[in-house]
């Protein structure tokens, strides 16, 4: 298809349809690495193309969810949710900011239908934000990053880590960075402050003690400079 992406076709785990896939490419030039780990490359957003959907009923998720076997509870409810609301998607190889955003709703819809993890929805939730942030829409990559924040801080509380890769230490450290994001110095640093105090994390998880340590010599540096 071009330079970043190939199309592929997988069967939808609802209505067992092959659907044509956007898939992104491995060899991207990382620019910069943003605080909560939104990550910017040259000439592409492979954000863009997170989302997975059918291209016949609608269903929606994230690579992993969509690839994986579906409970036949789960099936039903959205057979029958879909039944009801027939979703008229239409496939496009080239997403553009309105299909990005349409389709992180949808499987964040999709994802609250069938009580997914509070940390997989938080993290569909903040790569939304980041969608919002590559169009500089401000607002509303406000309101995506609180709603990100709040759903981690539940995943802290309900859910017991490690999920999917992360540390409960490491989604501590990233809400004091999505805070970061949101100008809040005073909640970022009470998230940072439960990391960086303590010695045991900075033995045990030597990479996220020192994201939380130079963001707090960040936040330091940033009040020095609106002192002067």
């Amino acid at each position: 298809m071009g330079e970043y992406t190939f199309v592929v076709n997988k069967t939808c785990p609802v209505c067992g349809e092959s659907t044509r896939i956007v898939k992104t490419k491995s060899k991207l030039i990382r620019e910069s690495i943003d605080p909560d780990h939104c990550i910017h490359y040259k000439g592409f957003n492979p954000y863009f193309y997170t989302i997975w959907f059918c291209e016949h009923c609608g269903f929606a998720a994230e690579e992993r969810t969509f690839l994986a076997p579906m409970p036949q509870r789960h099936k039903q409810m959205i057979q029958e949710f879909l039944s009801q609301r027939p979703m008229n998607l239409k496939f496009k190889e080239v997403r553009e900011v309105p299909d990005a955003v349409a389709s992180f709703k949808l499987a964040i819809f999709y994802a609250q239908m069938l009580h997914q993890s509070y940390e997989r929805q938080a993290g569909l939730m903040l790569e939304l934000a980041w969608v919002y942030r590559a169009a500089d829409e401000r607002d509303k990559e406000e309101q995506a990053l609180r709603d990100a924040a709040d759903l981690y801080d539940h995943s802290l509380m309900e859910e017991r880590y490690p999920i999917n890769g992360k540390t409960d230490n490491f989604v501590i450290y990233l809400i004091g960075a999505i805070y970061y994001q949101l100008h809040d110095v005073e909640k970022c640093t009470q998230y940072l402050s439960r990391i960086i105090g303590n010695q045991g994390i900075r033995a045990e998880e030597p990479n996220v003690y020192g994201e939380a340590r130079n963001l707090w010599l960040d936040i330091r540096e940033d009040q020095h400079e609106a002192e002067k």
